[in-house]
């Protein structure tokens, strides 16, 4: 039988052709490009990511695979980065919400004109908000506000409802945007044609929500002269500044100058080292490798070094698996599947390069003819060959590889949202399974917040007056992903939390290095290492809305300094875009989440070959008791 010399296409080739010209078409520009592969459809520069479709996709995937392509091209076609970099807030919520509305302006521009558009963008919608999450949502904590006002601005731009899905969700809201903002709300519709008058009345409809401090100087300059761009906001180090009336930026102002006032005093009065007494004799025969300490520690008690908690009432310490249903679980961990696939090749090499490594250091190693020990059966036939042969012993070597537990402290932080996270789970998923294998102990912790801008401490500190120099003002959560002792395959649905929309907010990084060296240290293993995985500076805009700017930076440096030279923890850290060595004595910066894998096994791989770390007994930190 002759064969067909022309290879038969995939059924979804022609969906994807005529896709490619739309995109073309949309946007206005011959030279867009448009690929498919499994990570989350975006835009960048003049490439159109989309997600690949099934080999004979369904009319409902179709549907979205056109509204999410339609979606990108009216980006291309309908958006200015300059004016929205100029525009833009700096970090946390109100960034998210501005970047949220514009989204909503660029596609209810094509919605409007289009019916087919409009159709394939409602589908795009419902897919978005097909998870079910937000179907009984009761708590405005739990209701991202992003997502919210995006729903409400499409609405009032299109006239389209929100999906059923997400009813609770906007509802949650609307109320509170009616009563503060309904005036700014009102005017938007007039003004979706032109960005950059869009832009600047959302600014007003986030001072009206109370967002508008998250706003930087430079940002808030009217000129129209465009500002210089800065750095991406999710991890920058800049103090936030308001906006609004003269009344509350003086406020503001007061509060500030009262925490860094209080700040100073506190510093001021904490115990200095040099203050204790230091004459105790040493023991006959040993010397002091460093001069002697105070048992005073960072991790055990903050404040005495500058660094307090307004409350810990609302902190919040919790398995992975207790803040998601088991079905959302397994759709989270379907998705990551279906990533891990597209990075198996190239991670599934580096484990297998830090495996050979690992195994290769237990291999048993034995000393021989010794006076005691075990008998060497191997030699016995020197005692039939010469009986005035003594009998030969051997001893098996002490190998340094052994009794090792690894840490992977993984940044939960708003501006790892997207490709970091997703890279980020699908490399702590195949190294637990790796370093399992070779009988190293793994746990998996991630950090965030429970909300943005304080959540219920900060409500708790505004019911209270405002006191002064309040110190830490959000609520923190800390996940476990996997715990050292549980094995990979109970806790792989539990890793997929991470790709959950919503999960990621600020992050406090000090206070979780401090959990997670506290966890580390009630472990009986000999070795215990540190992995922290982030993309920058410490943020949380509520705390250092009413302290000084570097506050929560201070004290990463301080528990970093305290792990580094007193704790018998090996702490090394990887930056995900932004420079961490300035922190971390053991650290490297990668600039692309695709090397992360690379970076990891090579670092754990540096620290497998090298003797474990040794600290002087005086003054170390005290092992804290695992929750």
């Amino acid at each position: 039988m002759t064969q067909n010399p022309k290879r038969r296409e995939s059924p979804s080739e022609p969906l994807k052709r005529v896709l490619g010209l739309t995109v073309r078409a949309i946007a206005g520009d011959p030279e867009v490009e448009v690929t498919y592969g499994p990570a989350k459809p975006a835009l960048e520069g003049k490439l159109v990511r989309l997600a690949e479709p099934s080999r004979i996709p369904s009319a409902a995937e179709i549907a979205v695979l056109r509204g999410w392509a339609d979606s990108l091209a009216l980006t291309a076609a309908c958006h200015d980065d300059a004016v929205h970099r100029r525009l833009a807030p700096s970090s946390g919520a109100a960034r998210e919400v501005f970047e949220a509305l514009e989204r909503a302006r660029i596609e209810a521009l094509g919605a409007n004109r289009m019916d087919g558009m409009a159709n394939n963008l409602a589908a795009k919608c419902e897919d978005e908000y097909g998870h079910g999450r937000f179907d009984r949502i009761s708590d405005r904590a739990d209701a991202p506000i992003g997502n919210a006002l995006s729903l409400l601005v499409r609405e009032r731009l299109t006239g389209r409802a929100p999906p059923e899905s997400a009813r609770a969700l906007v509802d949650l809201w609307r109320p509170l945007v009616e009563e503060r903002a309904d005036g700014v709300f009102q005017q938007l519709k007039d003004l979706a044609e032109n960005q950059e008058a869009f832009g600047r009345l959302v600014r007003d409809l986030l001072k009206a929500l109370d967002l508008a401090d998250e706003f930087q100087e430079g940002q808030a300059d009217e000129s129209e002269e465009t500002a210089e761009e800065k750095p991406d906001g999710g991890e920058a180090e800049a103090e936030s500044e308001d906006e609004g009336g003269e009344g509350g930026e003086q406020e503001r102002e007061e509060e500030r100058s009262e925490g860094d006032a209080g700040e100073a005093q506190e510093t001021a009065d904490a115990p200095d080292p040099e203050d204790f007494d230091s004459d105790a004799e040493e023991p006959d025969g040993m010397e002091t490798t460093e001069p002697w300490r105070p048992n005073v520690s960072v991790l055990e008690d903050p404040e005495p070094f500058g660094y307090k908690v307004y409350t810990r009432a609302h902190d919040e310490e919790v398995a992975a698996q207790d803040i998601s249903s088991p079905e959302e679980l397994e759709r989270l961990r379907t998705f990551l599947d279906k990533e891990l696939k597209a990075l198996a090749s190239v991670v599934a090499r580096l484990a297998n390069r830090l495996q050979r490594r690992l195994l290769a250091q237990q291999n048993r190693a034995w000393d021989f003819d010794l006076e005691e020990g075990t008998l060497d059966a191997a030699r016995l036939t020197r005692i039939v060959t010469d009986p005035m042969q003594p009998l030969s012993f051997k001893r098996e070597r002490d190998t340094e590889f052994r009794d090792t537990v690894v840490t992977l402290l993984l940044d939960n932080s708003g501006s790892m949202r997207g490709r970091p996270i997703m890279v980020a789970a699908c490399c702590a998923d195949i190294l637990a399974r790796t370093l399992e294998r070779c009988g190293v102990k793994v746990e998996i912790l991630g950090f965030t917040t429970r909300a943005w801008k304080g959540g219920q401490s900060r409500e708790e500190w505004l019911a209270a007056g405002k006191p002064a120099t309040p110190g830490r003002l959000n609520d923190l959560r800390h996940i476990i992903y996997k715990t050292a002792d549980e094995p990979w395959r109970r806790a792989k649905r539990s890793l997929a939390l991470m790709m959950r929309e919503g999960l990621l907010k600020e992050n406090i990084d000090g206070e979780a290095l401090a959990w997670a060296h506290g966890r580390l240290m009630a472990r009986p293993e000999q070795r215990r290492i540190l992995m922290m995985i982030s993309d920058g500076a410490p943020v949380d805009d509520s705390t250092l809305s009413v302290n000084s700017g570097s506050y929560l930076e201070q004290h990463l440096r301080k528990v970093i300094d305290e792990i580094q030279t007193r704790s018998p923890v090996e702490l090394i850290a990887i930056g995900i875009g932004h420079d961490v060595t300035r922190y971390y004595a053991r650290a490297v910066t990668i600039s692309d989440p695709s090397e992360l894998a690379g970076a990891m096994t090579d670092k754990l791989v540096e620290l497998f070959e090298e003797k474990p770390k040794v600290v002087p007994t005086r003054g170390r930190p005290k092992a804290r008791r695992a929750v």
